[in-house]
């Protein structure tokens, strides 16, 4: 799979740079202290605006947290959707190998950690603080992932055609955990291999995740699995 460079957000109609560089701080600051941990005042401090302008572009504090999810989720599912399609078509008419489709789900999120726009890290650490909080986990990340998610699970029902359908959840929750504590880039790998492994070395992260995870589907999800005994 032929990597590119991950797009950067587009304000929306009427919003302007003080839109977008409300949107920047918010970002950063949720992603930094959580959702409880920050207040319109502060991010209005930090983006050089009034509380009221704020509320004016984006509504209260829930409604602003909510769009500055939303923002950059529609990038990385056109591109995880635009891969899906690309092996889609080399593959017709049969169905697309299973890793390339982990390859087209993970590959967009290595470029979102690998870009030189810090707006992409500070939106991978706030998506690994919203898919472990039982709070927002079950509301944002369906609202704004389910759909193109759904492409997806059809995708790997074609190419693992034996493959129970609570098995092949089971099988992208793990594979969720894994990029999570991937986006959190936490420096734990860094202490426990003595300096050996980095945990912002996204590249060599996802080189080693994407057959893992292909490992685990095929060994859950195919045709001589015995992992119930």
């Amino acid at each position: 799979m032929t990597k590119k460079t991950v797009g950067r957000p587009r304000a929306r109609a009427g919003e302007g740079d003080r839109g977008a560089t409300i949107l920047d701080v918010s970002e950063r600051l949720f992603a930094r202290h959580g959702y409880d941990g920050v207040t319109l005042r502060t991010i209005a401090r930090e983006a050089g605006v009034d509380v009221a302008l704020i509320n004016y572009y984006f509504g209260p504090k829930q409604q602003l947290f909510d769009t500055v999810f939303q923002r950059r989720a529609r990038i990385l599912n056109d591109d995880r959707l635009d891969a899906l399609n690309r092996a889609r078509a080399e593959a017709e008419p049969d169905p697309v190998p299973l890793e390339r489709i982990i390859e087209a789900y993970l590959r967009p999120l290595e470029m979102a950690q690998e870009s030189e726009d810090q707006g992409w890290r500070n939106y991978c650490a706030l998506l690994a603080y919203v898919n472990t909080s039982p709070v927002w986990g079950p509301v944002l990340m369906s609202r704004h992932f389910d759909a193109p998610m759904d492409a997806f699970v059809e995708a790997l029902s074609r190419a693992l055609p034996h493959c129970d359908r609570g098995d092949l959840y089971w099988c992208y929750h793990f594979m969720s955990g894994s990029m999570t504590l991937t986006f959190a880039n936490t420096g734990r790998i860094n202490a426990m291999s003595g300096g050996l492994c980095r945990s912002d070395d996204f590249q060599t992260a996802y080189d080693r995740m994407i057959p893992f995870v292909v490992a685990g589907f095929e060994r859950v999800c195919g045709p001589l699995k015995s992992h119930r005994g």
